[in-house]
C-alpha cells in the first residue's frame, strides 16, 4: 500500500515596510520534512535580527532532527524550546543582545494523519483559507488579545491601541517559553497563511482573504500584493508572509479533532529537559 499523500506548494517573502530602518523578521521553509517558520525579533541593536534568524534556523534545525511519520504536539514544543535555549545562551554570552526575543508561529505537516501541526508564540499569526472563508488558527499571545477575549474591547479597538504591541510570551528573552500548539485536519484546497503583525495591523481579515483568493494562482505574487497593500496602508513594520497550499490530501483525522489545542506543561517540562542535554 502506497504511503499517505500529502502535497503542497509554498511561496515566502518579506519585506522591510516604509518605516522601519531594518528588517527584524525572518522565514524559512524545510519543505522536504514539511516545516515552515515566521519570526518577528525585537531587541536593542542588531538583536531583533539576530534573535529571528537564529530562532527560525534552530527551529527547523531540530525539527529536521526529530522528524517522524507521526509527528506530534511533543515534536514541535521540543523544537521551539531548542530555539529558545539558543537565543537566550546567546544573549547571555553577549551583553549587547540582552533582553532579545522574537515571536514564532510555525506549522509542520503530517502526511499520515492528513493534518498539520500549527505552533506558536507571540502575536504573529496562522490563517486558514478554506471554501472561501477565512479562519485565524492561532490566539495572540498579547495584551490586546486579553482584552478582546475579555471583552473589554472591540477587534477594531485592539488595532489601534497603544498597547497593540505589548506581547505576553516571547522567544529567547527568558530560559523558558511556553508554546502554544494545535492539530488541524486538511483538505485539498486548503491554504495556510503565517505571517508578521506588520500584516494584519494594516490589513482586516477580509481584506487578505480578497487578495489571496484573487491571486492565489501565483504563490509568490499573492505575497507580494499583500505586502504591497500592507505598505500602502502605512508599511508602519516589517511585513513577512508565508503562503501554504494543500494540493493533496489523504488520510484526513476526524474534523472533530480541528482546532484542538494542546498547552501541556508535563510536555513542555519533558521536552525542556531534552533539550537541556543537548548543550
Amino acid at each position: 500500500m502506497p504511503p499517505p499523500t500529502l502535497e503542497t506548494r509554498y511561496a515566502m517573502l518579506t519585506d522591510v515596510g516604509r518605516v522601519r530602518a531594518r528588517n527584524e523578521d525572518a522565514c524559512g521553509a524545510d519543505p522536504e520534512i514539511g516545516c515552515y517558520v515566521v519570526c518577528d525579533g525585537m531587541g536593542g541593536a542588531a538583536g531583533g535580527e539576530i534573535a529571528s534568524r537564529e530562532t527560525a534556523t534552530a527551529f527547523l534545525g531540530k525539527t529536521r532532527a526529530l522528524h517522524s511519520a507521526a509527528m506530534t504536539a511533543d515534536d514541535l514544543d521540543a523544537a521551539v524550546l531548542a530555539a529558545n535555549r539558543a537565543v537566550y545562551d546567546m544573549a547571555v554570552r553577549d551583553h549587547r543582545l540582552r533582553g532579545m526575543g522574537t515571536t514564532l508561529v510555525a506549522l509542520q505537516t503530517v502526511p499520515q494523519r492528513g493534518s498539520i501541526w500549527v505552533a506558536h508564540v507571540g502575536d504573529s499569526r496562522c490563517y486558514r483559507v478554506r471554501d472561501g472563508a477565512i479562519q485565524r488558527l492561532t490566539a495572540d499571545h498579547s495584551v490586546v488579545e486579553e482584552q478582546v477575549r475579555n471583552g473589554e474591547i472591540t477587534e477594531a479597538q485592539a488595532r489601534r491601541s497603544h498597547l497593540r504591541n505589548v506581547i505576553t510570551r516571547v522567544v529567547g528573552s527568558q530560559k523558558q517559553v511556553e508554546p502554544e500548539s494545535a492539530e488541524h485536519p486538511c483538505r485539498a484546497g486548503d491554504l495556510f497563511l503565517l505571517c508578521t503583525d506588520g500584516l494584519n495591523r494594516d490589513l482586516a481579515d477580509q481584506d487578505i482573504l480578497s487578495i489571496v483568493e484573487r491571486h492565489r494562482h501565483d504563490l509568490f505574487h499573492a505575497a507580494r500584493v499583500l505586502i504591497d497593500a500592507a505598505n500602502l496602508l502605512g508599511g508602519g513594520d516589517n511585513i513577512t508572509v508565508l503562503l501554504l497550499e494543500i494540493l493533496r490530501c489523504e488520510t484526513p483525522v476526524p474534523e472533530s479533532h480541528n482546532g484542538e489545542r494542546v498547552t501541556r506543561m508535563t510536555s513542555i517540562l519533558r521536552a525542556q529537559a531534552a533539550t537541556q542535554s543537548e548543550f
